[in-house]
């Protein structure tokens, strides 16, 4: 099979195609036959050697694909419901970016009717992500109030939707008025522009003083202050990335009295059981809405997988470039038909 391997830690040039021989299949796993595969913050960490490789997994990025399962474990597919030929979209801890990719059955989920390949591709990573952090973990209920940091990623627009179609009212964060635009016309109730505004002080004023509910944060460092300072009472904090730093500090006397909560989780090490529980409560409560178009995947660029172009070697070089300067809203994706 071709692939895209990581050939040293570093610039995205070095993201390179390569050929390996198809993974074998374990108890439990199919064999998909990868036609897309999206591309996420954590693959742009694995490259710069920031973000080690769980043990067992692929060490070649990707943590989300879509395709055809080829082969597998038999009973494991038939008591999923799947069989061989199924269109399927898929998390996995390792391995995405290549023509075939070894998953879960359990993490395995059928293609929204409608959607692509492609957009399907854009679902596993944040979709899991935002149900276990923001529904899960962030207890979000409808009528609450939920603060998105950086609602123009791939999570954000992803949170933005979930979040209304829950009941939700949304407020979320972004650096430039065009990407504030982008998420009010994504269903956000109220947009900051974090470099023109204090988001604690305007959360405030959103809100008569109450507070959010629900935080979800992506930055951390010193966010961590100001977001506990604009949290309703009962208020849940969630952290899911640092890229602010790892250090914060706090008023501790605001989490006692008004009873908050801080918490955070990183999804990639979890066990299998663990993202199929995921698996199964998006099956139930959040397919429906993609399929009946209440809420929808956000394509920003697609890029041929191995496809060389502009100093570039890969297509994924030139998906993992666009990433890291952050002029994105929602979602990057490698096609693998077009390379």
């Amino acid at each position: 099979m071709k692939c895209i391997e990581i050939r040293e830690y570093g610039a995205p040039e070095v993201l390179v195609p390569a050929e390996r021989s198809a993974p074998a299949v374990g108890q439990g796993e199919v064999l998909i036959r990868v036609t897309a595969s999206g591309v996420n913050r954590p693959d742009v960490l694995q490259r710069t050697g920031n973000y080690p490789v769980p043990p067992g997994a692929s060490d070649l990025p990707g943590l989300e694909v879509a395709g055809v399962i080829e082969s597998g474990d038999f009973e494991a597919m038939q008591a999923a419901g799947l069989a061989v030929g199924d269109r399927v979209c898929a998390l996995v801890a390792g391995g995405g970016y290549a023509e075939q990719c070894v998953a879960p059955v359990a993490q395995c989920l059928p293609v929204p009717r409608g959607l692509s390949d492609v957009e399907a591709a854009s679902l596993p990573e944040t979709f899991f992500t935002v149900w276990s952090n923001v529904f899960d973990r962030g207890r979000l209920q409808s009528g609450e109030t939920l603060l998105i940091q950086g609602g123009t990623s791939g999570i954000g627009v992803t949170a933005i939707q979930m979040g209304k179609a829950a009941g939700a009212i949304v407020i979320a964060t972004a650096g430039s008025d065009e990407k504030c635009a982008a998420m009010l016309a994504l269903g956000a109730d109220h947009a900051i522009n974090y470099r023109t505004t204090d988001f604690a002080e305007e959360v405030r004023k959103l809100t008569a003083g109450k507070g959010v509910d629900v935080v979800l944060d992506m930055v951390a460092g010193e966010y961590v202050r100001r977001e506990i300072e604009c949290l309703a009472e009962d208020g849940r904090l969630v952290i899911i990335a640092v890229q602010g730093g790892v250090k914060a500090e706090f008023n501790a006397g605001l989490v006692l009295r008004k009873r908050l909560v801080i918490t955070g989780s990183t999804l990639r090490p979890r066990p299998i059981a663990f993202k199929g529980a995921i698996a199964k409560a998006l099956k139930a409560n959040v397919w429906p809405w993609l399929e009946s178009g209440r809420i929808k995947p956000v394509i920003h660029s697609v890029f041929p997988a191995l496809l060389a172009e502009g100093g570039m070697p890969s297509g994924a070089a030139r998906a993992h470039a666009l990433m890291q300067s952050n002029q994105h809203i929602g979602k990057i994706v490698l096609d693998w038909q077009a390379s």
